[in-house]
């Protein structure tokens, strides 16, 4: 089981609730490297996504977003993907709100389609970059079961999100959602432990 980090615009900082996980996770977990954090392509981010995905073709793979890293990922799934078992989405922008940045126009274009995995789509309900309204059409249009928080922001550091531990314990009922047991987990056995 292998665990592929999508951030957001910019990428996500070293105390990013992102960076925290996948410090824990170890080698259990790839962040993707797109040419460019600052000035996103979509096309760039999804050959990011086949790169990092690639090297982990017989261990399964799971998606965890954040931002803008929710509509590549999800862009990306719109093709089946063997290997993805689900994807964890959490705080997508909407592409028409006053917020959307102008520099990854190419993230606007797409409408939202049905993944091709089970995804969960985890959202606050005061987020400045997307409305309740619009995470809704989001979660239908990507065909995903959808959580939603309160008075989370865009569930980032500046929201006050750093290790996250709520969305941890949602990351793992959906891994388990998926039949991936604790024994199957990234993070789950420390080195030393039986197999």
């Amino acid at each position: 089981m292998h665990y592929v980090i999508i951030p957001g615009i910019n990428g996500s900082g070293p105390g990013h609730w992102q960076s925290l996980w996948q410090d824990d996770w170890g080698q259990a977990a790839t962040r993707i490297a797109p040419a460019s954090w600052d000035e996103p392509d979509l096309d760039d981010w999804c050959a990011a996504l086949d790169r990092a995905t690639s090297r982990h073709p017989t261990t399964g793979v799971v998606l965890v977003a954040h931002s803008l890293g929710c509509l590549a990922a999800a862009y990306w799934l719109r093709q089946d993907r063997p290997g993805v078992r689900g994807a964890f989405l959490v705080a997508p922008p909407d592409v028409t709100g006053d917020g959307f940045p102008p520099e990854a126009s190419s993230f606007a274009g797409p409408d939202a389609a049905a993944i091709q995995a089970p995804g969960l789509l985890v959202t606050s309900d005061d987020d400045p970059y997307c409305t309740p309204n619009a995470s809704h059409l989001l979660g239908a249009g990507w065909n995903v079961h959808h959580v939603r928080i309160s008075s989370a922001g865009h569930v980032n550091t500046a929201s006050g999100h750093g290790a996250w531990p709520a969305g941890r314990t949602l990351l793992d009922t959906f891994a388990a959602e998926l039949g991936l047991g604790p024994e199957h987990r990234a993070g789950s056995r420390r080195q030393g432990d039986a197999p």
